[in-house]
């Protein structure tokens, strides 16, 4: 019989690390020993799986960078190593280029080997030449010789998926910069960047928006299907499909005291076993033990869950985002980028990262950030999810840029 481990059980195992962590201590000096549980059988590990064709395995959970991380240690990562999370999704860009510093930190203060972590980190470069010297700064900063996935970070174009960037991936392998290389995306081709990966086969893990709204997509299961006999590991991320917040819809299911929604949401993706892990934004303990509760306990979804899915799928499906602005953005007359402002909404509203928000869209050309000259109904006609875009830019407006 299976042996469920309650998240009351895993938060209480947490609980006195974290708090330790906060104010340095035992946590610090243990930590070159953390994740390898040394006897101790009260501590459970996160479950492997095979990343592909790299025949490593890595833990169904990882820690996403993408937030503010103290660039001297972070307890928060050494509080997931003690539980086996031991993959950093790091980038050059996140947290305005301070991610890879406390990358660096914590080995150095945390006396981590560096063989017992696996990092990720990304360029946003997709020139070859480009992106061979954002990795150079990026082992600069984390002050390591080798990263251990490198990706072109957020590719919408598969032109970038080239002989040039095969030879340029080759070339890092063999000097030892890196030992796998890939890409992420999230925009509204990921499946035609899945097939692209499939066919060249060189492509070695590809990190990948996917949510329990997209079960029912053939054209992207097929590309994964692809990828999959291609031997490319599939990495998820984004998979809260947040756009819209979880409504009143879950709180009856809540009552039952089996998951929240967002650990069901995770436990959905892991019940996809072409899913090798799924990336997470766990930017307080709170919600690292809460999903490292999820991860450790070894029961599925009961069909309860998965209606409780299913309907709040179809109940917010118009409110959800899936980044596809291929087909609203042309046609409004002017430059504007519908995805990349939904995408910072997003991060405003769900995230609560507004300051992040604000930069990244003030980033963004002049003509782009002057939503109140546009009309969006057309937009709205042509979504395909009949998301109401013209109100979100109404929003947008408002509070990006404020």
């Amino acid at each position: 019989m299976k042996k469920r481990i309650s998240r009351r059980k895993i938060l209480k195992m947490g609980a006195a690390a974290g708090a330790m962590a906060f104010v340095g201590g035992p946590l610090t000096s243990g930590l070159a020993r953390a994740g390898e549980n040394n006897g101790d059988d009260a501590l459970p590990q996160v479950p492997r799986r095979i990343l592909g064709k790299t025949g490593e395995t890595i833990p169904i959970l990882l820690m996403g960078g993408a937030m503010k991380l103290n660039t001297k240690f972070d307890p928060k990562l050494a509080e997931a190593l003690r539980f086996g999370v031991d993959y950093i999704d790091a980038a050059d860009c996140y947290n305005n280029g301070k991610c890879e510093h406390a990358v660096a930190g914590f080995m150095d203060n945390g006396n981590v080997d560096r063989k017992r972590l696996w990092i990720t980190s990304k360029s946003d470069r997709h020139d070859p030449k480009g992106l061979e010297k954002t990795l150079d700064t990026s082992l600069e900063k984390m002050q390591t010789d080798y990263v251990d996935l490198y990706f072109m970070h957020a590719l919408k174009n598969e032109a970038y998926i080239n002989d040039d960037m095969k030879v340029m991936s080759e070339k890092l392998k063999k000097e030892k910069k890196t030992r796998f290389f890939g890409f992420s995306c999230h925009d509204g081709n990921v499946a035609a960047l899945l097939n692209k990966a499939a066919d060249v086969g060189w492509i070695d893990a590809i990190m990948f928006r996917y949510n329990f709204r997209q079960y029912g997509d053939k054209e992207l299961n097929d590309a994964m299907d692809r990828c999959v006999k291609a031997g490319v590991g599939l990495i998820a991320m984004k998979t809260q499909g947040s756009a819209a917040s979880f409504a009143d819809t879950w709180k009856p299911y809540e009552e039952t005291g089996k998951w929240t929604q967002h650990q069901a949401v995770l436990k959905a993706v892991w019940a996809d076993t072409r899913i090798s892990a799924a990336v997470s934004h766990m930017d307080t303990f709170e919600k690292l033990k809460q999903n490292i509760a999820a991860a450790v306990d070894k029961y599925d979804l009961g069909q309860a869950e998965w209606d409780s899915l299913r309907n709040y799928a179809d109940a917010t499906r118009s409110h959800s985002c899936d980044g596809c602005d291929h087909h609203c953005n042309p046609a409004v007359e002017g430059a504007v980028q519908i995805g990349a402002t939904m995408r910072y909404l997003m991060y405003h509203d769900s995230y609560d990262e507004k300051q992040k928000a604000k930069e990244l869209f003030a980033r963004l050309p002049k003509e782009a950030r002057r939503l109140d000259s546009y009309d969006f109904e057309p937009a709205n006609r042509a979504c395909p999810h009949g998301v109401n875009v013209a109100a979100h830019m109404r929003r947008a407006s408002k509070v990006l840029n404020a």
